[in-house]
This record gives C-alpha cells, sequence and structure tokens, in this order.
C-alpha cells in the first residue's frame, strides 16, 4: 500500500496526477479527482480517443464532472461514467485507492506506483548553467 497524497490536497488542487506502473510493466498516468468527500481515481485519458484529461495543469471539472478537453464529453467524478458526445456509454478505467485519516492510499494491486506527476515529467538534474552572452 503506497500513500500518495491527502484527501484536503485532491480537494484544494481539483486534481492530482501521478504514475504507476500495470501489470505488464508499461506505464500509466493516474489522476485523483474530488468525490464527495472523498477521492476517485481515474486512468487519464478519455475512453473516445485516448485524450489525456490532465496535460499539466490540473484535470479540466465543471459540476462534479471531468471534461475531455478535445471533444468536451463530460465523465462524473464519482463513478466514472459518460451520458454525452463522443464518448457516451462509456466509463473510465478505475484504479483502486483507499482513504485512511485524511491520507489518500494506492490499494489496487495491478498497479504499482512510479512517481508523483505524469509520465514524461523528468525527476532528473535540471541544467545549471547561467552561460550568458
Amino acid at each position: 500500500m503506497q500513500r500518495l497524497t491527502t484527501v484536503e490536497t485532491v480537494h484544494e488542487d481539483g486534481s492530482w496526477l501521478f504514475t504507476a506502473e500495470d501489470p505488464y510493466g508499461d506505464l500509466e498516468e493516474v489522476v485523483l479527482v474530488p468525490c464527495e468527500d472523498g477521492v476517485e481515481a481515474w486512468v487519464n485519458r478519455c475512453t473516445h480517443e485516448a485524450q489525456r484529461f490532465d496535460t499539466g495543469r490540473g484535470v479540466p471539472m465543471r459540476d462534479d464532472q471531468l471534461i475531455c478537453p478535445r471533444h468536451g464529453s463530460l465523465f462524473d467524478a464519482c463513478d466514472g461514467g459518460c451520458d454525452n458526445g463522443d464518448a457516451a456509454g462509456t466509463t473510465l478505467p478505475g484504479i483502486e485507492v483507499s482513504e485512511t485519516h485524511g491520507d489518500v492510499f494506492l490499494t489496487d494491486d495491478d498497479y504499482t506506483f512510479a512517481h508523483e506527476g505524469g509520465i514524461d515529467d523528468d525527476d532528473g538534474p535540471s541544467s545549471t548553467s547561467h552561460l550568458q552572452l
């Protein structure tokens, strides 16, 4: 069981992005989103054309729904279902998380926490060059 963040952080920031490794060794972006008093975790892509919800600026949301930035399909934050637009009739793939004393934990046996942020986020050293021309 891996601690991810706090429920309070997800509610205050509107979402929280992390990367996990699936059972096949592939990396998958996952978003935590506010849901009533807790949070839910969804794979970070629309079911219609694999468009990422969180592209580095948080998940676009309106009225407790995730908004696909490409076609505007709306997904319920609590159950992942979509009843409009190009993704109508589909449900986001969920990732199991649990909440204990305000902390959020990854509890899905099929996924292993890799790092906070998206797949392409580089946690390595940044340039320290201070060259001026």
